[in-house]
């Protein structure tokens, strides 16, 4: 191991479930990605804060998705913010949808909770947030 590696420069985040992490942000963002494209281009005016939603999800993915690959602490540190943020959304937008279906006449990929991707949207951020406090821990004990 490196003396940048040591220090939690070089942290690596793509490893053990940090890989299926990746895999599942990277699939996530292409499906919400290409769903709110479709949405927007074509039908808009049908749900627009569903669909709205949907485009904030795919750049939460994206974002992700993308720090976890370029791994080092502040990726480490900003995915951590994005997850807690993610999550927030996923159970506000999960509860909003329940509380008043009629706000939303079509689903977001967090509606119910990500009912619609059987509950991923709510799975992930909260593994995330565990893989991400572990790999800092990691990071600090082999110090």
């Amino acid at each position: 191991m490196t003396a940048t590696q040591e220090t939690g420069a070089g942290t690596r985040l793509v490893k053990g479930p940090g890989m299926l992490l990746v895999w599942l942000y990277g699939v996530m963002s292409v499906g919400a990605v290409s769903r709110s494209i479709y949405q927007i281009a074509t039908e808009f005016d049908r749900a627009p804060l569903a669909y709205a939603l949907s485009a904030v999800a795919a750049v939460v993915y994206a974002f992700i998705t993308y720090t976890l690959v370029r791994g080092g602490e502040a990726a480490r540190r900003a995915a951590l913010v994005c997850c807690a943020a993610e999550l927030v959304g996923v159970l506000t937008v999960g509860t909003w949808t329940l509380a008043d279906p009629s706000a939303f006449p079509d689903a977001t990929v967090w509606s119910d909770y990500g009912y619609g991707y059987i509950f991923i949207p709510v799975l992930l951020p909260v593994t995330g947030i565990w893989w991400l406090r572990r790999s800092r821990a990691t990071v600090a004990s082999a110090s």
